[in-house]
């Protein structure tokens, strides 16, 4: 069953019952989710953004934008405007499909894999989580690559709180490490 349908049918239902939502608008959501690689290395090689963006769109499926710096930092050599990094942001069906390879193929595919950290909430439901790779997805080719980067997965969601952003990224099948 894909993602979608399984919030639709077995999520929604179940949360409403856990919390005690008088609507099930109130259930939390999905909104949006947002891959980013941030690179140090951009500023002495140029190449090396077109390497990760390349990787990034085969991950997603969408073209990504170039994060550039804000301010500049002198014991960084890094200046004002220089680009540091990459990202893009999944909503709708690519959004869900992303998320239902990180969960079901990527992950499990990791190195002596027990589970992701629960901790790694904000405080208002939304989760991050730091890949040391993008070789963990079946996507990326072990030839095309130059370099095996990090990446980092926000999940933004509706979730009023933490407990209630836990729960609903546990139903849809992240898988937590256990305490």
């Amino acid at each position: 069953m894909a993602l979608r349908e399984k919030y639709q049918n077995d999520i929604v239902p179940a949360l409403v019952d856990e919390f005690g939502y008088s609507s099930p608008m109130q259930v939390p959501k999905l909104q949006k989710v947002v891959v980013n690689i941030g690179m140090g290395e951009a500023l002495t090689n140029a190449k090396s953004l077109d390497y990760a963006s390349s990787d990034l769109s085969t991950l997603t499926g969408q073209r990504p934008i170039i994060t550039r710096a804000r301010k500049s930092i002198a014991t960084f050599k890094l200046r004002e405007d220089n680009p540091i990094g990459v990202k893009v942001t999944l909503r709708g069906q690519r959004m869900y499909d992303f998320l239902e390879r990180l969960m079901r193929v990527a992950l499990p595919r990791t190195r002596d894999f027990r589970g992701v950290s629960a901790d790694a909430f904000d405080g208002h439901g939304n989760y991050t989580l730091g890949l040391r790779e993008q070789l963990i997805f079946p996507e990326i080719d072990y030839d095309s690559i130059d370099k095996a980067r990090g990446l980092e997965v926000s999940i933004v969601t509706t979730a009023e709180s933490d407990e209630e952003g836990r729960r609903l990224l546990t139903l849809m099948g992240m898988p937590f490490k256990r305490n």
